[in-house]
């Protein structure tokens, strides 16, 4: 390096942002940028080895803030003078890295002359565009006199701030600057040694220490070290040779001693290696010459690390112990041999399982908790009270071993989703186990070990993917198990279900774990359309909860309120786009759907969702380029400044007017839905209110009341009479309860037709040369149950009668033989079902009057409940002038 360097008047400036050049120190830069291209150009590349550029440190004015105090701290010149920045607004034509035109670029007032030792030149394909790679060395510092920002790129007046070589020589006389060049040349020796050990390249160094001056070499060792942007802009500012040395030594010092407590670190580590880690080095060692025979087996350490998780899973001790004797087995054994693979996915699965890993429960707040359960179910009271209570007794004894509840209902009415709202307020983790179709007793409780292709159970596993041993757990549609020659997966169930039982789920026979696992954390509520399928004694273990349906008006505000704007999320819509007033969801749910539950009201809101979509998508517009966005021509654009060792200057701002664009993809108006757009999508009307009418308009037909897996549903119930030897037919794909039922009907008509005055005086036998066929409609639905009876009575009385059953009414009921009127059960989802069907009268049992506390009230409002204790009053009520045997009797008179 040369001791002076004759500096010109002015130097073409390249900037760096938050990037310093000491002199003494070399950077690597790459120029793509139309004014830094032109730069090297004019003044490096044509000018050989004679050109000089300034390299100037500039700063965003974020980060010049935090930055102020270090700067004023008197870190100067020799004159004393403080250090400052030249602020340029980027309103010139020349702005730094491409910034927003209304930010402050800070350039700060010194910098560093540099020439170049190498220049390369290249073109970019297919652009054409020309790059420069330059390599700089910092020559000498110089002070900025005035900052010029027009032309292709920057120039500055410049003064230089190095010293004369008399004053140098004037400065190294001074004791202070010879003991501060001592202190620096023995830290910077102790480097170099430490240096030379390590690495091996010290010796190039030893000869820059005794061949420069301390106050050059000061730069050339703090440019070496990683330190920040303010400690290189205060040893650039350092021009004073004692400030220089004494803020190097300083440097210097702090990696020396940042080397030595690594290394002391390190030396303490290696001497505590435990017998573990020798192990381990060993085991190294043993990989190593493996791979040199060619015999390496990673399995090894495979079993390693599945011995370390198997630690870390907190297993109890029996079962530490007993996984260990597995572990010890599986070591013995050959990858090759059979069993090993079954062997070691058993032991995975022991490390998997959550054995004391748990769910944090955060505290209950009962309040939040019935919010929560409000803006997820509408209606559902009486349900949503007992879960609060439920969890009420969870906040007072959180360890309490609540009952198992199970959601009975039809489709679509909330089940699963009450389930997980259960979760949600405990602050639990929720799995769903779908117990449809299972029939196999190991898919509970898992499979033997020794079968191939073993597995665990559905419960085990399921506690494998949920990872913790305290989630709610759903058993869904648990009415829906079966059994065959392979188990009854219920009898396995009532063991999971017992509180008692469950705290050590295992069976010795059939488990694929073949150890204890505790249950007994695990909430568990189970879902069922039915209870009839269920077992008596697993209905036993669980408290039934029904939900039998909802109303019209129910759905009308849950589709308002959750089906809508779900329906409409899921379709990428808004109500900007499609709006379906209430009126048009009212005549959905009357013409259309007339299930228990929600899912063929929602399936149809998404057919008229689809329907807005691909009107939506028709009218979409493409935004014209040409038109809508307008070219940024400024200078702005071509700078961008180098960041560590490269310069990038390709960044082009582009504001986007999000606004505009939206408006050109927006619609002229909503859809709304009408009722002839409702009959265009959805088809004719499914049903209507005249049906009942139409179907009882002659005699022989009645309309009753039964309940199904999907709810209530009304039934007719057709009887007529054919020339025959007196046999009674049924259709309708009948169970063998329902056919008694036809049969005993017949039989108490049979009986009473004297006193109902069926048949003239006479005729002694109803079925004399006669046959008579019942009918159930929809014969492909199997249909079975004991509350048909008065139905099959009253359809024929009707027939022999010859007198119409009023079209308005519905009835439900069983009957002895000798007459009286039996109670039947789901008498909440009859009337609902009623209800939906636009029946006005309904004649149920007496002893069935107290279910009507669940049915709600707007509904009973609705309807004329008639109770019946014998079937003649159920005659009474079912035709028009009360019972046919009156009405003969009223003609005599």
């Amino acid at each position: 390096m040369a001791e002076s360097v004759e500096l010109p008047g002015r130097l073409a400036i390249l900037p760096f942002r938050n990037k310093v050049l000491l002199p003494g120190a070399f950077i690597r830069i790459r120029c793509t940028s139309q004014s830094s291209v032109k730069l090297v150009e004019q003044e490096l590349w044509q000018r050989e080895e004679k050109g000089l550029i300034g390299i100037l440190p500039v700063q965003d004015a974020a980060e010049t803030t935090s930055m102020d105090s270090m700067l004023s701290q008197g870190v100067g010149s020799e004159s004393g003078e403080r250090s400052s920045n030249v602020q340029v607004s980027t309103s010139d034509a020349h702005k730094v890295d491409g910034k927003n035109p209304s930010e402050v670029i800070h350039w700060h007032n010194r910098g560093v002359a540099a020439r170049a030792l190498h220049l390369s030149r290249g073109v970019e394909k297919p652009s054409g565009r020309v790059t420069y790679i330059v390599v700089l060395e910092g020559l000498c510092r110089f002070n900025i006199e005035e900052l010029n920002t027009r032309g292709p790129y920057c120039t500055a007046k410049i003064s230089p701030l190095e010293m004369t070589k008399s004053e140098m020589e004037q400065v190294e006389q001074d004791p202070d600057f010879v003991t501060l060049s001592r202190q620096f040349k023995a830290v910077a020796m102790e480097l170099i040694s430490i240096l030379e050990q390590k690495q091996k390249t010290g010796g190039r160094i030893k000869v820059l220490l005794e061949t420069l001056p301390f106050h050059k070499l000061a730069d050339i060792f703090v440019a070496s070290f990683e330190i920040s942007f303010e400690e290189q802009l205060c040893m650039l500012d350092s021009v004073d040779p004692k400030v220089r040395l004494s803020k190097a030594t300083e440097l210097v010092d702090r990696h020396l001693q940042s080397i030595r407590v690594a290394e002391k670190i390190t030396q303490k580590v290696e001497g505590q290696l435990s017998k573990s880690q020798k192990e381990y080095l060993l085991r190294q060692q043993m990989r190593a010459i493996k791979e040199e025979l060619g015999d390496n087996d990673d399995d090894e350490d495979d079993l390693a690390s599945l011995e370390r998780k198997m630690q870390n899973a907190g297993m109890p001790s029996n079962i530490w112990k007993h996984a260990q004797r597995e572990l010890r087995r599986l070591k013995k054994m050959q990858p090759q041999q059979p069993g090993y693979n079954s062997s070691r996915v058993y032991l995975e699965l022991l490390a998997d399982l959550p054995w004391q890993k748990a769910s944090e429960e955060q505290e209950l707040d009962l309040k939040a908790a019935k919010d929560h359960l409000d803006c997820d179910h509408y209606g559902l009271v009486k349900i949503k009270q007992r879960i609060i209570e439920y969890l009420a007794v969870r906040k007072l004894k959180p360890d309490a071993r609540g009952p198992v509840l199970c959601f009975v209902g039809p489709p679509g009415v909330g089940k699963t989703s009450l389930a997980s709202s259960i979760a949600a307020a405990l602050g639990r983790k929720f799995i769903r186990i779908s117990l449809g179709g299972v029939k196999d007793e190991a898919d509970i409780r898992g499979h033997r070990r020794t079968y191939i292709g073993s597995m665990p159970g559905r419960l085990i596993d399921g506690l494998k993917r949920v990872g913790v041993c305290n989630p709610v757990m759903l058993l869904d549609e648990i009415d829906k198990t079966g059994s065959d020659v392979r188990g009854d997966p219920a009898s396995a169930l009532l063991e999971v279900l017992d509180p008692e039982q469950n705290k050590s789920f295992n069976d010795q026979l059939y488990s694929y774990l073949n150890v204890p696992f505790d249950l007994s954390k695990v909430i568990f509520v189970a879902t069922a359309n039915r209870m009839q399928p269920i077992p008596p004694p697993l209905l036993d273990r669980m408290e039934v909860i029904e939900l039998p349906g909802y109303t019209a008006e129910e759905k009308l505000r849950i589709a308002m309120q959750h089906l809508i704007p779900r329906v409409l999320d899921q379709h990428g819509l808004s109500s900007a786009f499609l709006q379906i007033p209430e009126d048009m969801v009212k005549l959905v749910i009357q013409r259309y759907t007339r299930e228990a539950g929600v899912r063929n009201l929602e399936r149809n809101l998404a057919a008229l969702a689809r329907a807005a979509a691909v009107r939506v998508a028709e009218r979409e517009q493409v935004v014209s380029v040409s038109k809508d966005v307008h070219k940024i021509t400024s200078p702005l654009l071509d700078n961008r400044l180098a960041e560590g060792a490269e310069m990038e200057m390709e960044i082009i701002p582009m504001g986007v007017n999000n606004h505009e664009i939206s408006n050109a993809f927006r619609i002229a108006s909503p859809l709304v839905v009408d009722e002839a757009m409702l009959e265009k999508i959805l088809g004719p009307p499914r049903f209507d209110d005249q049906e009942a009418a139409d179907r009882v308009a002659t005699p022989g037909v009645s309309v009753g009341l039964v309940w199904t897996a999907f709810g209530g549903e009304v039934q007719f119930v057709e009887a007529t009479s054919v020339v025959g030897n007196g046999e009674l037919h049924l259709t309708g794909q009948l169970g063998d309860v329902i056919k008694e039922s036809a049969q005993i009907a017949l039989t108490w008509v049979r009986a009473r037709v004297a006193d109902l005055k069926l048949a003239a005086a006479e005729e002694t036998d109803l079925l004399q040369g006669k046959d008579i066929h019942i009918h159930f409609p929809a014969g492909a639905v199997p249909k079975d149950g004991p509350s048909a009876g008065v139905t099959l009575v009253t359809a024929l009385v009707s027939l022999f009668s010859q007198k119409n059953v009023r079209a308005d009414t519905a009835m439900t009921g069983e009957m002895t033989l000798r007459g009286l009127v039996l109670p039947v059960g789901g008498v909440k989802d009859k009337v609902l079902a009623a209800h939906r069907y636009g029946i006005k009268r309904i004649i149920l049992p007496e002893r069935n009057l107290k279910d009507l506390v669940e049915v709600p009230a707007d509904v009973l409002s609705s309807l004329e409940i008639l109770v019946a204790k014998r079937m003649e009053d159920v005659l009474e009520h079912a035709f028009d002038g009360g019972c046919p045997w009156r009405q003969h009797q009223h003609s005599k008179l």
